[in-house]
């Protein structure tokens, strides 16, 4: 039974400016052992999850890390946030050194019940803009579940990829991308914390990070396909610092199915339209 009433949360907006500055890119491609896009370049694919970052006072976070609940987000006290998924669709490029806007509206709120208790689905949509024009519109979905033990049982079935890379989890690279994205979520850097009151057997891997390594990894091997849509969803934890991989498939003319696994089974799974 929801604690508050959702009309009062629904339609409501945000808007965030940000400069995709090429300091902050230099540091991107640091972390991702890549070369950094140029001023005048095109962004790569999902590096804006970085950006159109609302700071949060250190005193207004809760004690998981995360901005304190029922200022623009719903109050979902005594739950433990997840980034479950999303979709995005691409209209055009955003370019390094200019200047962009966030705009968000909180398009849905329900809650569901599933086997680790009930779930609170709360649906973002964000749309991207610079000079004038829509970038990229997207869909995110953030799950509020009750404190209950996460859900880490051996995932689906793996299939055989096309294409395939390795990722090493190390609390580097953990901490390296709560960095970049000014998260401080504590399940991703603080292992006493998400061991003793999460449940988790130790520091969990951010779900927009594997995305953005498993775009990449479609890019490396597809490199001139134009990413058009995206959509991603999670469907176990991954635990670091277990390697997992990346991979995926061409399954017609301009789609591919991507997917991150580890040795459990799949762990995310992924869909790709592109020219």
């Amino acid at each position: 039974m929801l604690s508050f009433d959702p009309s009062q949360w629904l339609g409501r907006t945000q808007e965030v400016h940000d400069s995709l500055s090429t300091n902050l890119i230099q540091r991107i491609a640091a972390t991702f052992d890549t070369p950094a896009p140029a001023p005048g370049q095109e962004l790569p694919w999902l590096w804006h999850w970085c950006f159109f970052i609302d700071p949060v006072d250190t005193a207004e976070l809760g004690p998981d890390g995360h901005p304190a609940l029922g200022d623009f987000m719903p109050p979902a006290h005594g739950r433990n946030r997840m980034w479950a998924g999303g979709r995005l669709e691409f209209h055009a490029p955003l370019w390094v050194g200019g200047n962009a806007t966030r705009k968000t509206r909180i398009a849905d709120i329900s809650e569901k019940h599933g086997k680790t208790g009930t779930l609170l689905f709360v649906t973002l949509v964000h749309e991207y803009w610079q000079d004038d024009r829509l970038c990229i519109r997207e869909e995110q979905d953030i799950v509020y579940r009750e404190p209950t033990p996460p859900k880490l049982g051996t995932g689906e079935w793996v299939p055989e990829g096309q294409w395939q890379a390795t990722i090493d989890p190390t609390p580097v690279l953990l901490f390296r991308y709560s960095a970049l994205t000014f998260n401080a979520h504590r399940i991703h850097v603080d292992k006493p914390y998400v061991t003793e009151v999460e449940g988790y057997p130790d520091l969990v891997v951010h779900g927009p990070l594997t995305a953005t390594l498993s775009l990449a990894a479609f890019v490396r091997a597809n490199p001139l396909a134009r990413v058009q849509r995206f959509a991603f969803r999670g469907l176990r934890p991954l635990i670091a610092p277990e390697a997992f991989q990346v991979a995926g498939r061409q399954t017609g003319s301009g789609t591919a199915e991507l997917w991150a696994s580890n040795s459990s089974g799949l762990c995310q799974h992924a869909e790709v339209h592109f020219d």
